[in-house]
């Protein structure tokens, strides 16, 4: 089983593309920034072309990450990686194969990932931060979506 790098790459892309939605003044930008503390005037001091470098680099990161959560074919993979030739993971192959290989998978084990590992890293975070329920909801909302549409795109491109 081979990597899909250009799966990677576009699902990368996906955090900056959702938190333009998500973020947008529009859509919950401006209560998000009443639950962050967050001013115009803050927005306009930082380095946007750093920001969101990093950003793209943090995503590629978090989208190797999601690969392995997503495909369970790759913990097989892992397992067998000293000994790729060994009959249990041929097996295993053969038998198993491309088993829950869709997007709705993908999808699903993405938004499990952001309630169960997002959202208590972000609610301990808020919570000593003293951020409110509001902030807690539309941060955490922004990483189930983006997670299940990073995870849908990951294992539904074969």
């Amino acid at each position: 089983m081979e990597l899909n790098v250009l799966a990677i790459v576009v699902s990368a892309i996906v955090p900056l593309i959702i938190g333009s939605i998500w973020y947008n003044p529009k859509v919950l930008g401006t209560p998000w920034m009443k639950a962050s503390g967050m001013t115009e005037e803050k927005i306009k001091t930082g380095n946007i072309a750093v920001i969101f470098g990093v950003t793209l680099v943090l995503s590629f990161m978090l989208a190797f990450t999601v690969n392995g959560m997503v495909i369970h074919q790759v913990a097989a993979q892992q397992l067998a990686f000293s000994n790729p030739d060994a009959e249990s993971f041929k097996a295993f192959m053969a038998e198993f194969g491309n088993v829950h290989r869709s997007y709705g998978h993908g999808a699903l084990h993405g938004a499990i990932g952001a309630l169960f590992f997002v959202l208590p890293v972000l609610g301990i975070n808020a919570l000593f931060e003293r951020k409110g329920y509001k902030y807690i909801l539309i941060n955490v909302g922004y990483w189930v979506v983006t997670l299940a549409v990073m995870g849908a795109i990951l294992c539904g491109w074969k």
